[in-house]
């Protein structure tokens, strides 16, 4: 029997979510075809949670009295870093253990949103406009021409980061500063971002056996301003719509384009893609490679949706990657 490590935790601001997501994901493993080991890594320890003992990191092996546990492939379920920024994947490459997600520059790439954003226009996916700031050049003339460029409000977000953490919709300017060091607290760079006026959707998509399989849309209404942290976790501030309530050529242009950006960022395993329709148009918002996955995430409601059997679905992502 494969043992499989369902590594969750992590070090940003989304560890609780994660641990929630990753006992969900380790809950639903086929037990009858894997030996599964719930791994919680945060900054000071890396600890097999059911056995209170600590992974071994120049292996990741596990030692259980006398039985030493190597395992023959990881399911990473850490939102944020280190396991969707491509750091926990690059550790996995180098000991050659294969996992179910995104691979590391895949990873790296769609973690940082100004690069993935920059990588997609290029293929004529329309995105909104955006600059990006770094801590060492807050350049106020460059961010001064894009605010009169684009007019307020604009979005002010973590480059790098998820769960929308640090993300402020502003309104006026004299509150541009106080965002821009808020986002700067999760990222060491920030986005500014133009505002589209629209309704948000979401499309997952997975690659099983070989062949892309793009879910069905949902619309997501938040009750808050934008879809915050808050609204995320708090059934009460949001509304899922499944299918999203839009026409039919609107379903079949997000699902052709979420295929098409999950072959261009060459994806694995399951993803989660947003996007603003304003009017008949979509824009690209973010890739999520690690998505939420408690059992009331938006892609489990897809997947039960579609009356897929989500143990099934984990089984084929893990003898995927075993028979790689």
């Amino acid at each position: 029997m494969n043992n499989i490590a369902v590594v969750y935790g992590g070090y940003s601001s989304e560890r609780e979510i994660s641990i929630k997501s990753g006992k969900y994901v380790a809950s639903i493993i086929d037990k009858n075809k894997f030996r599964v080991f719930e791994i919680d890594i945060n900054k000071k320890s890396w600890l097999a949670v059911d056995y209170q003992k600590q992974i071994n990191k120049a292996d990741f092996s596990l030692q259980i009295g006398d039985e030493k546990i190597h395992f023959d492939a990881a399911v990473i379920v850490i939102h944020g870093n280190p396991g969707e920024n491509g750091v926990l994947q690059a550790y996995f490459d180098m000991l050659q253990i294969p996992y179910t997600s995104c691979n590391t520059l895949s990873s790296a790439l769609t973690f940082n949103k100004f690069y993935a954003n920059n990588f997609l226009r290029s293929f004529d996916i329309k995105i909104a406009k955006s600059i990006v700031l770094r801590k060492e050049d807050r350049e106020q003339e460059k961010l001064q021409k894009f605010i009169d460029l684009v007019g307020l409000p604009v979005f002010v977000k973590p480059s790098a980061g998820g769960s929308s953490f640090g993300t402020t919709k502003v309104k006026k300017e004299e509150k541009l500063q106080f965002a821009i060091n808020e986002a700067f607290k999760e990222a060491d760079e920030v986005l500014v971002e133009e505002f589209i006026e629209g309704r948000e959707l979401t499309c997952g998509v997975v690659k099983m056996n070989g062949q892309i399989r793009t879910l069905t849309p949902i619309e997501v209404v938040s009750k808050n301003e934008f879809f915050d942290y808050e609204a995320k976790y708090n059934s009460n501030l949001n509304e899922e719509i499944i299918p999203a309530p839009v026409d039919k050529k609107i379903i079949t242009e997000i699902k052709k384009i979420s295929e098409k950006i999950y072959q261009l960022l060459n994806c694995s395993g399951i993803v989660r893609i947003d996007y603003i329709l304003k009017k008949n148009e979509l824009f690209f918002l973010e890739l999520n490679s690690v998505p939420g996955m408690t059992s009331e995430s938006i892609v489990p409601k897809m997947i039960r949706y579609e009356n897929l059997n989500i143990t099934e679905l984990f089984t084929n992502l893990i003898e995927d990657v075993l028979n790689h």
